[in-house]
């Protein structure tokens, strides 16, 4: 139509360009961040087995005001994470929790752009696992 400004690079009359810390914030809850953080650590980890409990995580969302936000003067926020999770055994436990604790901070950050400054994984429970011709003894 004419006189309407829709074409890329045109600007409509009396509407004026809100500078970025005026423009309101994403607000991503709680639970959807542990969701994430759930998801990724289950990611991280083989298939458990089918008695497991899938990775759970707790999420603790700490929102910064405005005034001391990025260098864009948008708000920051950082998630601190709790990742319970069942392993399988014999493994190298250190190793898979450095997988999880990585992998949920990566993807955390991605997916709801929060920082992760920490992610502490919990392991509740070992289940044993029998490779193809391993006795089904008491393991050591």
């Amino acid at each position: 139509m004419p006189g309407h400004a829709d074409r890329p690079g045109e600007t409509r009359p009396g509407l004026a360009t809100v500078p970025p810390p005026e423009r309101g914030a994403t607000r991503i809850a709680d639970r959807v961040v542990a969701k994430i953080a759930s998801r990724a650590a289950r990611e991280a980890l083989p298939p458990p087995p089918a008695d497991a409990v899938p990775p759970h995580a707790t999420v603790v969302v700490r929102r910064q005001a405005s005034g001391s936000g990025g260098t864009d003067g948008t708000p920051t926020h950082s998630a601190r994470i709790r990742v319970s999770l069942e392993l399988g055994y014999p493994t190298d436990i250190g190793a898979r929790c450095g997988e999880v604790r990585r992998h949920v901070a990566e993807r955390v950050e991605a997916l709801a752009g929060m920082e992760v400054p920490e992610v502490a994984v919990q392991v509740e429970r070992l289940h044993l696992t029998h490779g193809p011709g391993a006795a089904r003894g008491r393991t050591r």
